[in-house]
């Protein structure tokens, strides 16, 4: 990737792995239900968005790559657990099918806010890949409103584990929008149209009805994302860093 200096590079950068990282992980931590999902039909589906969500992530490693000089499957599996940028909300284990359901949703939406805005991207290759995954990533947030719907009208037990899981992961899904180190040079240079935090508010301007109309509870105050909230991961993501990494770790020489 040419025409790009050595700061905007490494902002791109910066982002890039951001983007890639978040997809990775919460693709291997879903990728658990398979075989286990509560129906046949979800065992499959949940097997498919984990799929398109590592092979997102491939993609933006790749785009990541070029950009570096360095190797794609080096930088998916070849980083220490604390070098992953993936935002908070990732760091939890995979839990119930209500806990699954609503980092989902969280996630999903927050997703389909940074992908429309980065369709617009000054850098044409980030712009294209964004349209490109939003084509996917719009069944993904069909697929997972149709079941915070489920959970809500299923019954008290389901509507509750739902509720729970929302309350306890709403901090962390604010991390998903926590400013960049070098997000200024990427709004200077339109590589980023709009501010992490302007994604974030419309996000919350998205999802807060949607709540309201399921009748769910309004979620508590937002707190705004700390700059920390891609970098502190903790015991339950170190364990599926060993997970997604024993076989690479196995024949470092090999091509993944």
């Amino acid at each position: 990737m040419t025409g790009l200096d050595a700061a905007t590079r490494g902002a791109l950068g910066e982002l890039l792995l951001a983007m890639a990282d978040d997809e990775f992980v919460l693709g291997f931590w879903d990728s658990e239900w398979t075989g286990i999902a509560p129906i046949l039909e979800e065992d499959v589906a949940m097997s498919s968005v984990s799929q398109d969500e590592i092979g997102h992530a491939k993609a933006l490693y790749e785009m990541l790559a070029m950009l570096t000089g360095d190797d794609a499957d080096r930088i998916a599996f070849g980083r220490r657990p604390d070098a992953y940028r993936h935002a908070a909300l990732m760091n939890h284990p995979r839990t119930d099918w209500a806990f699954t359901i609503a980092r989902r949703y969280l996630y999903e939406t927050a997703d389909a806010v940074r992908l429309e805005s980065l369709a617009g991207s000054s850098h044409e290759p980030l712009a294209n890949l964004a349209i490109k995954m939003r084509r996917e990533e719009t069944y993904h947030l069909l697929h997972f409103d149709l079941w915070l719907r489920r959970l809500t009208e299923g019954g008290s037990e389901s509507r509750d584990r739902l509720i729970s899981a929302l309350q306890e992961l709403w901090t962390d899904a604010q991390a998903v929008f926590a400013p960049l180190v070098a997000e200024a040079n990427l709004l200077t240079t339109g590589i980023l149209a709009e501010s992490m935090e302007t994604l974030r508010q419309r996000w919350l301007a998205r999802i807060t009805p949607r709540f309201a109309e399921l009748g769910l509870p309004a979620m508590p105050g937002a707190p705004q994302p700390h700059a920390d909230g891609r970098s502190l991961h903790g015991a339950d993501f170190s364990w599926l860093h060993g997970e997604f990494t024993m076989v690479a770790d196995s024949e470092p020489r090999a091509s993944w």
